[in-house]
């Protein structure tokens, strides 16, 4: 559905100051106030919390820093000998670090919403901490790399066992990408509803794409859900 889009915006940003306006009493106030009155606080916008996962090394790291408005907080570590054997490196042998517990990111989409971003841990032996961290999640971003797309199957089931809604990017790593967008929709077996998009996450506009899709996504779902 077409739903118009704020840009992100300055949440420092400040706003011009009301102006002083004389009352019949010769009592002074902001300008459309009665004196004696309090302005009322204004609305704190609504906070959502976005889910982002995929296996390791697809680039979800990289999307919360490619959108974030603040700096990211991440929890990285050194890849050592001990993860030989425990870690599947295939396809991103050069990888030397991965997520050990979360990253966290914030984006200010208008005045009225933030998003709060999660992004999850790849590591097959870090997939416990999920259950903690979707807790509250409004919805989900699942990244696939084309070069290893098995590597996301479990964030797919994971999201659809728990009914949470969620839109597909596909990583195109290095212009790598040989599949049709119904070759991959068919390799990941999503149902024709799940929006899919490619791109690149270390650019900010997609990244920003991705997360106007799901909002776009969970509007339409709540626009046709069942009443009562």
């Amino acid at each position: 559905m077409a739903t118009p889009h704020s840009a992100i915006g300055d949440p420092t940003a400040t706003h011009p100051s009301t102006t002083a306006a004389a009352h019949p009493t010769g009592l002074t106030g902001p300008a459309g106030r009665a004196a004696g009155t309090t302005a009322a606080a204004p609305a704190a916008p609504a906070a959502v919390k976005i889910l982002i996962a995929g296996g390791f090394g697809v680039g979800k790291t990289t999307l919360v820093g490619s959108v974030s408005e603040v700096t990211p907080l991440r929890t990285e570590e050194y890849l050592t000998r001990a993860s030989i054997g425990v870690d599947d490196l295939s396809g991103v042998d050069q990888k030397d670090t991965t997520t050990v517990a979360l990253d966290f990111g914030r984006i200010t989409v208008n005045p009225e919403l933030v998003v709060y971003l999660f992004g999850t841990p790849g590591q097959e032996r870090f997939w416990f901490m999920w259950n903690d961290l979707v807790n509250g999640a409004l919805g989900g971003i699942v990244i696939a790399d084309t070069r290893r797309l098995d590597t996301s199957f479990a964030s797919i089931d994971f999201f659809e066992s728990r009914g949470i809604p969620f839109v597909v990017a596909i990583n195109c790593f290095h212009n790598t990408n040989t599949r049709t967008p119904d070759e991959i929709r068919a390799a990941l077996d999503l149902d024709p509803q799940v929006p899919m998009l490619l791109g690149d996450v270390r650019e900010r506009a997609f990244g920003r794409d991705l997360l106007l899709a799901l909002v776009d996504h969970l509007m339409d779902l709540a626009a046709t859900a069942p009443v009562g």
